[in-house]
């Protein structure tokens, strides 16, 4: 296992900023220990908590960039889709982000092949028009945005042993 760590001070600013802030400072300290990018090889040497956190932040990044259809596009609907991120994310408290999770999961399973291949810039933004299936859950992840981000910082604020060391 890789040993992730956080400077306390640095916590504790990011805590008496805001739950995002918070959040950032776990993701971007895996990150780090990391290198920067989750790999079949390092995936490995981290926790199941620590991958559920990397999980949540591709999620909240991607979808809240450019929504589901993005999301499987640049290559994590398998991530989400394939594995037990939702059962993680229940497990963690989120149970209306599960069945959010388990709905995308039935749109991704019907339109992956059209949206996972190689295209155009013009043939992606088509997309949006073509699966308007996915506007209900883009919007529906942004509407419950706050809520899911706040009991994710909960979730790392009452575990964070599973995620870092605290250094003084």
């Amino acid at each position: 296992m890789i040993e992730v760590k956080v400077k306390e001070e640095k916590v504790r600013t990011a805590a008496n900023t805001d739950m995002d802030a918070f959040v950032q400072v776990f993701v971007d300290a895996i990150h780090e220990a990391i290198g920067g990018q989750l790999t079949n090889e390092n995936l490995g040497a981290l926790s199941p908590d620590q991958i559920t956190l990397l999980g949540w932040s591709y999620l909240h990044t991607e979808v809240m960039d450019g929504g589901y259809v993005q999301l499987i596009h640049n290559g994590y609907g398998a991530f989400f889709f394939k594995n037990p991120f939702a059962v993680a994310m229940r497990n963690w408290g989120l149970t209306d982000l599960y069945s959010h999770i388990r709905k995308a999961k039935r749109y991704y399973e019907k339109y992956r092949n059209e949206i996972e291949c190689e295209m155009s810039d013009d043939d992606f933004m088509a997309l949006y028009e073509q699966m308007p299936e996915f506007d209900e859950l883009d919007d529906d992840f942004i509407v419950n945005e706050e809520q899911w981000m706040a009991k994710v910082a909960e979730y790392v604020d009452d575990h964070i042993e599973d995620f870092v060391v605290i250094e003084q």
